[in-house]
C-alpha cells in the first residue's frame, strides 16, 4: 500500500504538467510524452469521461456501494486506464467501476494510467480488458467477442491468441447469441447457467426453446436434465419433464438423535427422510383405529 501511495503522490507532480496548456500531448512523439504515457497520474475526475466502447452494461449498486466504502477506507490499490482525448479531457478504457465507486464518496481526483489511442485501439483494448473479467455474464462475454469480430475485423483465431483461450470456447461463447433474447436475458439475470443455454442452443425452433426454457425454470432442472430433456425432444419432438426422484440425504446428528425421542414419545418406529436441501418428512404408523386415537390424544396434549 506504501508502495501505491509513493507512485500516486509522483503522479500528483505529473498531473501538474498536464494542465499546462503547453504540454499538451497528443501522441507519444510529443515533448514530455514519456514522462506521462504508461506512467500513474492524479486525474481530476471532472476531466474524465465514461467509455462508450465500454461491454458492460450491468452495475450493481449494491457491489458498487461496496466498493466505494472499500476505496474510501483504503484508497484505490489499482489504477484506472484512460486515453487522452485533448486538452483536460480523458475517456475510461479500464476501471469503469472504481471510476464510479470514486465519484459516488465525492473523490475529486483518481489516479490513472494515461494511454493514446485510436477509437480502434481503444475499443480493442476495453473489449479484451473486459473479456479477461471474472464477474462478466455469459451473454456479456459473448457480446464482447461478437465485436472484436464485428468492429476490429478479427477472426476468431486472431482472438485465441488477444485473450489467451481456446477457439473452441469463443465458438461456445459466440453460439450463446442464437438463443431466444428472452432466454438471453435469463442467462444475464442469472436464472440459467452457460450449460443450460448451450443445451437449448440444439434447438433450433425458437418457440420450443422458450418451451423447454419454461420447464427448465418451472421444475429447476440441472444441466444434465435439461440436455435429456433436449435429447428426448430432438428424438420424440415432444416436450417431456421426467418425474423428479426425491433426492434422500444422510440424516444429521440432530434428527438422528430426534427420531429416538419421537419413537419413545408415540410408542412406534418413526421414519424421518431428509433430502439434501435440509428439507424433510416424518411418517408416524399407526395399527388401528384404536391406535391413531391415541396418537391423536399424545398429538392434543402437547399443544
Amino acid at each position: 500500500m506504501a508502495k501505491a501511495i509513493k507512485k500516486q503522490a509522483l503522479g500528483r507532480g505529473l498531473s501538474a504538467l498536464l494542465k499546462d496548456p503547453s504540454n499538451d500531448i497528443q501522441s507519444v512523439q510529443d515533448k514530455n510524452a514519456d514522462k506521462v504515457v504508461g506512467n500513474i497520474i492524479e486525474l481530476d475526475i471532472d476531466f474524465i469521461e465514461v467509455n462508450p466502447f465500454q461491454p458492460r452494461t450491468n452495475f450493481s449498486e449494491e457491489s458498487l456501494r461496496e466498493l466505494a466504502s472499500s476505496i474510501k477506507e483504503l484508497g484505490i490499490i489499482q489504477p484506472i486506464t484512460v486515453r487522452k482525448l485533448g486538452f483536460n479531457q480523458y475517456q475510461l478504457v479500464s476501471g469503469e467501476r472504481r471510476f464510479r465507486a470514486s465519484k459516488l464518496i465525492g473523490l475529486e481526483t483518481i489516479p490513472a494510467y494515461i494511454r493514446i489511442a485510436n477509437d480502434q485501439e481503444s475499443l480493442e483494448m476495453a473489449l479484451v480488458e473486459n473479456i479477461q473479467r471474472q464477474d462478466l455474464d455469459p451473454i456479456e462475454i459473448a457480446l464482447s467477442y461478437q465485436r472484436l469480430i464485428d468492429e476490429i475485423n478479427l477472426t476468431q483465431e486472431q482472438m485465441s491468441e488477444r485473450v489467451g483461450k481456446k477457439r473452441s470456447t469463443i465458438t461456445n461463447y459466440l453460439r450463446l447469441l442464437k438463443l431466444d433474447p428472452i432466454i438471453q436475458t435469463g442467462m444475464r439475470d442469472g436464472f440459467i447457467s452457460m450449460g443450460h443455454g448451450r443445451a437449448l442452443i440444439t434447438v433450433e425452433d425458437s418457440t420450443i426453446q422458450l418451451d423447454i426454457y419454461e420447464k427448465v425454470l418451472s421444475n429447476e432442472l440441472s444441466v444434465r436434465d435439461t440436455e435429456n430433456l433436449v435429447r428426448n425432444y430432438n428424438t420424440t419432438q415432444e416436450v417431456k419433464v421426467a418425474p423428479k426422484k426425491e433426492e434422500v440425504g444422510t440424516a444429521p446428528n440432530h434428527i438422528k438423535e430426534g427420531i429416538k425421542a419421537f419413537s419413545e414419545y408415540f410408542g412406534h418406529k418413526i421414519d424421518v427422510k431428509v433430502s439434501k436441501n435440509g428439507k424433510g418428512k416424518i411418517t408416524i404408523p399407526f395399527h388401528s383405529e384404536e391406535d391413531f386415537n391415541r396418537i391423536k390424544k399424545l398429538v392434543e396434549g402437547a399443544k
